[in-house]
């Protein structure tokens, strides 16, 4: 049930909101240039990899060595609306439809904290990971990395029908009041260095 309701949703969305997820597609495209969509491998489901999908927030500024800026150098005023209002989220629903994602679990984070996580965090990928989750709408990235996996873990032995119904209004408050969208001194939230360095 729970698949057939992420699919449904995300169809109806996707039909929906085409229009703004195209004007949004054009503005990158002409205020950050090329390309358009941010992809990276990230853990699913029993830690499958799968490439999700997000609209670019910053551009490639490189140092005179060829690395990357930090991420506060390349984010720019547009790049930080998108965030605010989770439009940078869009193509993720797309990774609904695939199947690699749900509407609602924990966020999928990045592929180097896998072997960083303690037995019960790692239990956060028993479920498929969400655009949105009980994390994101009890603090997001204004909450420690410990208190935000107390939340996945609960979701997934909480999880049902009602729930994700929940979870979906009051993300839908959270866009509009832009509440916890980075953690203090970060673009979003400082990198997880493991349980013990939490």
């Amino acid at each position: 049930m729970k698949r057939l309701f992420d699919f449904l949703i995300a169809l109806c969305a996707i039909l929906t909101l085409l229009p703004v997820i195209v004007i949004v597609a054009v503005l990158i495209r002409f205020k950050l240039g090329s390309p358009i969509l941010f992809t990276q491998d990230r853990p699913g489901l029993n830690d499958k990899i799968f490439k999700m999908m997000k609209f670019r927030t910053m551009l490639d500024g490189k140092d005179k060595q060829g690395n990357l800026l930090p991420d506060d150098e390349r984010m720019t005023p547009f790049g930080a609306f998108l965030r605010s209002t989770s439009l940078d989220e869009l193509p993720g629903l797309f990774n609904v439809l695939k199947g690699d994602m749900s509407l609602v679990g924990p966020r999928p984070l990045l592929v180097q904290y896998l072997p960083l996580y303690s037995a019960e965090q790692a239990r956060r990928h028993n479920v498929r990971p969400g655009i949105t989750g009980w994390a994101q709408v009890n603090g997001r990235n204004a909450i420690s990395w410990e208190q935000k996996f107390k939340l996945d873990v609960w979701y997934v032995d909480n999880q049902s029908l009602l729930l994700d119904f929940k979870i979906l209004l009051l993300t839908v408050k959270k866009v509009f009041v832009r509440e916890g969208i980075s953690a203090d001194g970060h673009v979003t939230i400082e990198p997880f260095k493991g349980s013990n360095n939490d």
